[in-house]
């Protein structure tokens, strides 16, 4: 029986325990992925398939539409199918909002486990929008003892966000941004708005929001400065502007990027260090992270 897995199956998962699941998928054989990206304007449909040896297949479609929120309609949607690699059966068809979350915070929270100072205090997220409130869930239960910082360019946003999640709102980036030990930047931004000149030594800085060509959050001199990691080469070096922009330019080369999750053993820090996690997703996370939450859910 296919089962149909809900946003109500929220309350049996766990953070740590996804970013250990996402750890122990980035030990079997590597992912055969394949995205195909169309575009119609500033709307986006994401097709994101995915095939892990002994873990299973995926299908997801997501679509982004911008100018939703505006109408009263949620920006993103989309499907996921989760199949049996033993026999290609449909597994379980999950709610598309819950898979995406999980997927993309625990992406973020498996890297900033190896790459944050683990006495990291201050949080600044940088994006007053869904993915900033599941970062304050994923990073909240890592970092138990830190507190939460929100900038946004819309204030009222901020202030709606502040609010809602216990945090504060920064009236100057700059100076939020040289206050945190952990910069969040989940935007939908084409210009960069986190720049080098304002990291610190120590700080750990994770890139979310750009997923297209045309979209950068961070610009030249932060990638500079950062000793820069991402979840997976393939799905972020040649399609995402974050990337692929300084790299067609030389700003950085193929070497600056150190390591992907098929290396985790070499994602670390020194003393000092100012770190760099691209968050690019891939149809591979989704699969790691529907094969957790189906088990959580079957061992319920």
């Amino acid at each position: 029986m296919t089962l149909m897995i809900g946003p109500e199956a929220e309350a049996r998962l766990d953070w740590v325990g996804l970013t250990d699941a996402l750890a122990a998928g980035h030990d079997l054989p590597p992912a055969e992925i394949k995205d195909v990206f169309l575009y119609q304007g500033n709307r986006t449909l994401l097709n994101r398939s995915a095939w892990i040896a002994g873990l299973g297949v995926l299908v997801k479609a997501a679509t982004v539409f911008p100018d939703n929120p505006a109408q009263g309609r949620p920006m993103v949607g989309g499907a996921v199918n989760l199949m049996s690699d033993a026999d290609g059966s449909l597994s379980a068809v999950l709610d598309f909002g819950l898979v995406t979350k999980w997927k993309t915070a625990g992406d973020s929270l498996l890297a900033a486990r190896r790459l944050a100072r683990p006495d990291s205090r201050n949080i600044l997220i940088i994006g007053a929008g869904t993915v900033g409130a599941s970062l304050v869930q994923a990073y909240g239960a890592v970092f138990a003892h830190a507190s939460f910082t929100i900038w946004n360019r819309s204030s009222d946003g901020a202030a709606r966000f502040a609010r809602d999640h216990g945090a504060r709102v920064a009236d100057d980036l700059e100076t939020a941004v040289r206050a945190a030990d952990i910069i969040c930047c989940a935007t939908m931004t084409t210009e960069p708005v986190l720049r080098g000149a304002w990291l610190q030594p120590g700080q750990h800085v994770d890139l979310i929001g750009a997923y297209r060509p045309d979209m950068r959050e961070a610009d030249d001199l932060a990638l500079k400065r950062a000793r820069i990691f991402v979840d997976n080469r393939s799905t972020t070096m040649d399609h995402i502007g974050e990337l692929r922009d300084p790299l067609s330019r030389g700003v950085i080369g193929p070497d600056d990027v150190l390591a992907d999750f098929y290396d985790l053993d070499r994602f670390d820090r020194e003393p000092g260090d100012i770190t760099l996690f691209k968050n690019g997703g891939g149809a591979h996370l989704d699969l790691m992270t529907a094969h957790y939450i189906l088990g959580q859910v079957g061992a319920a």
